[in-house]
Order: structure tokens, then sequence, then C-alpha cells
């Protein structure tokens, strides 16, 4: 039924992702599909990474521990964002199209503590493509 799994992920709060990542597995694992994480970043250093390119080496490397723990083939890719609390929901509808994504598997956040990092842009995403977004609770 699906494909491939597109996977939002910020490096800087992976501990409010834990359930998206747990849920992304599964499904990767029932449809034997592709899962794909996909991270938007600055240019200019951040308490991640001194780069882009340094930003990329770590979600590669996160990518492939997910695909140690959770036995699904995966990807990764980062976007450079000038501003991504802006550009946040643009770079993701680019992204799908881009990779071949079918689902995106987004993780929500309590309102409030991350609103800047991470907006609340499941709605917008979905109204932008044709891929089925499902939203998980922390």
């Amino acid at each position: 039924m699906y494909r491939k799994i597109l996977v939002p992920v910020d490096l800087a709060h992976l501990d409010s992702l834990e359930r998206a990542l747990q849920v992304a597995s599964d499904l990767g694992r029932h449809y034997e599909t592709e899962v794909c994480y996909i991270s938007v970043t600055q240019s200019a250093p951040s308490s991640v990474a001194k780069s882009p390119e340094d930003y990329e080496q770590k979600l590669e490397a996160f990518a492939n521990e997910q695909a140690k723990t959770h036995g699904r083939p995966v990807s990764a890719k980062v976007l450079v964002s000038a501003d991504p609390a802006v550009e946040l929901d643009d770079k993701l509808i680019h992204a799908i199209d881009d990779v071949g994504a079918d689902l995106v598997v987004m993780g929500t956040h309590h309102h409030g503590k991350h609103d800047i990092i991470m907006p609340s842009n499941g709605s917008h995403v979905a109204k932008e493509t044709n891929a089925s977004i499902f939203l998980v609770r922390p």
C-alpha cells in the first residue's frame, strides 16, 4: 500500500519524537518499505552541528542506527534553509515529491515548548500534497 515513508526529524529534539519514530518503523515493517528520515537545518552553526555537512553526517548516523534497531532499509536527506522555522512546510512539501514518499509520519508536540522549532505543520502539508499524513502525539 505504501512505497516510501518520510519522517521529519529534528536532531535537537529526538526525545519528543520517540513515538513517531516507533510508529514509522512499525508501518515500514508492516508495508515492507523504506523509511526516509528528513531534516531541515540552517547553514549557520547550531547546537547540533557546525555545518550542514556535519548535520548530514549526524542524520545519516541516526538513520543507520534506526535501521539496525528496527531492521528496515533507510535513507536520510538534509535540506538547508536560511530560516527553517519559516520554510519548514514548503521544504517538507517539496521533499515528499523529491523522495517519492506516499506516507509522512510526523511527530507533534505539546503546545508552547517547541512551537518555534517544530510548529504544527501537519495540516498545511496535508493540504499541499497527495501523500497521506500520520500525526503522532508524544
